[in-house]
């Protein structure tokens, strides 16, 4: 390699060179248009499933299967988009991936049945399994490392905003007569994602043949798609753990991935990089991400639900709910950030779960006359905590990532973040269900809209003891949930603590620059090549 080879390399390897230093602000504006599209579509749909369900006159296990099949095909994909990242071109698949989910959202808008919509629903899962971590990828090498945190600061108002605003966004389409358009209202914004991608970004691939690690590509899925399947299943009111689809579907997983773990250590290119794991900073900050995944998360289907169930609300204003945690995350996320470039990861994630783990305790506590007012206060605290945890940590788990093995890196941390939090998810509403025993009717479900005065009296109070043990068992399970995520929370503060940073000495520094003459010596290049 000349000198002036390796100098081309060392510019880069940041993504940006000299003579073009706004490349890396067009990179995050493709990233933060195009997948904002992908991230609101994870929330949006929720609040429409039981106008789906009158739609298609279909049941609730089948309508779920709009959200479950959606979660299966994204992580099914997201570990193939690194090697068809490497081998085709990360900005041509990035592409493909907005175009397949905006395909996805069309059809979806157009489904006559339930089928075909739970199809649609997989296109957009796959679309969206591939653009993400490419994303994420893209927006890390484009930045030197002095301002990655910034850059993935402002990345966090989409992670947080988008999947906020869309209990809103779907809940207002929905209440409005206009439930194609929770599909539909992707298309402007995926074209739009398409068309500045294309505009924009440069095509970079890793240079040579990229072989296709046929076992890896094989069992991750399958590996990783039955996990999901059982913990989608047993997250169902009708099914549980000891469901036999469940009970399938993790012997199938202990299996394909006893099968994974060994093909991909043996393979010199393997699908899946496992040997990441072997950087420590990757294999704390990963854990951490993955940890902590749960608490940010997983908690948060468990509010909306107090709000509608026992507090009358509705799904648009339970929506509202979330604002301030959003409004919050996007205040704080660029400050987190910057702070991250200047002193470490260690300190902003430790507090940031600190304050979401004091929050998680608080929400553990809420009763029938909570005020909602201190409720919106909670909220907001925790998107404070989200700002602080959800982007340093995953900065922290690739700065020691060789810029060659990025595209490998991101769906490692993707894959591992749905895997644990849909477990999570499932094993919190596995909690709440398992301490409501009494069941009935739903227009009785809550405080404010049981109207009882027109019942004869024997029935009457029939009814209210049945609703006042009804509201006592809910508020139980949601306390033992929230304390199942608080003591999350506190183990994900311990392994804050690990974290490179202040107090200790903190030096950023650029993976390339530290892994050349390993990777020359290989017969790689350190960063993919760009492409005319």
């Amino acid at each position: 390699m000349s000198a002036s080879d390796g100098t081309l390399r060392g510019q880069q390897s940041d993504g940006a060179t000299n003579q073009d230093d706004s490349y890396k602000w067009k990179v995050l504006a493709s990233v933060v248009v195009g997948l904002f599209m992908v991230i609101l579509d994870a929330t949006v749909v929720n609040v429409a499933l039981r106008s789906l369900q009158e739609k298609y006159t279909a049941s609730t296990s089948d309508v779920q299967w709009v959200i479950s099949l959606y979660t299966l095909a994204l992580g099914i994909a997201t570990p193939l988009s690194g090697f068809l990242g490497d081998r085709f071109g990360t900005k041509r698949i990035y592409i493909m991936g907005l175009g397949l989910f905006v395909l996805g959202s069309a059809l979806a808008g157009l489904a006559p049945s339930l089928p075909l919509l739970i199809t649609a629903r997989a296109v957009q899962g796959i679309g969206g399994g591939i653009a993400l971590p490419l994303g994420s990828a893209m927006l890390f090498t484009a930045f030197p490392p002095n301002q990655r945190g910034v850059a993935y600061g402002v990345f966090g108002i989409v992670l947080v905003f988008a999947p906020a605003t869309g209990p809103l966004l779907g809940g207002w389409l929905v209440d409005h007569g206009q439930l194609p358009w929770i599909f539909f209202i992707n298309l402007p914004i995926g074209i739009a994602g398409i068309l500045i991608a294309a505009r924009l970004l440069r095509e970079r691939r890793r240079p040579g043949h990229v072989p296709a690690d046929l076992a890896g590509i094989i069992l991750a899925p399958l590996a990783f798609g039955s996990i999901l399947f059982a913990a989608s299943i047993a997250g169902q009111p009708d099914a549980g753990w000891t469901d036999t689809r469940v009970l399938i579907g993790f012997a199938l997983v202990l299996v394909a991935l006893a099968a994974l773990i060994i093909a991909e250590v043996r393979n010199p290119d393997p699908l899946l990089d496992l040997r990441l794991f072997g950087i420590r900073s990757f294999a704390i900050a990963a854990t951490v991400s993955v940890v902590g995944s749960v608490a940010l998360f997983g908690a948060e289907f468990l509010l909306p639900l107090y709000l509608q169930v026992l507090r009358g609300q509705t799904a648009f204003e339970a929506g509202l709910f979330l604002l301030p945690l959003a409004i919050a995350s996007g205040i704080v996320s660029p400050l987190a950030g910057r702070l991250t470039d200047r002193i470490g990861p260690r300190l902003p994630v430790v507090l940031g779960f600190l304050l979401v783990a004091f929050n998680t305790y608080q929400l553990s506590q809420l009763t029938l006359d909570t005020s909602l007012t201190f409720i919106a206060i909670l909220v907001a605290l925790r998107g404070i905590g989200l700002a602080l945890v959800i982007q340093n940590a995953q900065v922290a788990a690739v700065a020691d990532v060789p810029v060659n093995r990025l595209t490998r890196a991101t769906p490692l941390l993707s894959s591992g973040g749905q895997i644990i939090q849909s477990i999570g998810v499932a094993v919190l509403a596995t909690i709440l269900s398992g301490a409501v025993t009494v069941r009935i009717p739903p227009q009785f479900a809550n405080q404010t809209s049981a109207d009882l005065s027109q019942l004869p009296p024997q029935l009457r109070a029939t009814i209210e003891a049945a609703l006042h043990q009804f509201q006592q068992q809910y508020l139980t399970g949601l306390e033992h949930a929230y304390l199942a995520a608080f003591a999350i929370s506190v183990v994900a503060t311990i392994l804050g603590c690990f974290l490179p940073g202040w107090p200790g000495k903190f030096q950023r520094r650029a993976p390339s620059a530290r892994t050349t003459a390993t990777a020359e010596s290989a017969g790689q290049s350190d960063v993919p090549a760009p492409i005319a």
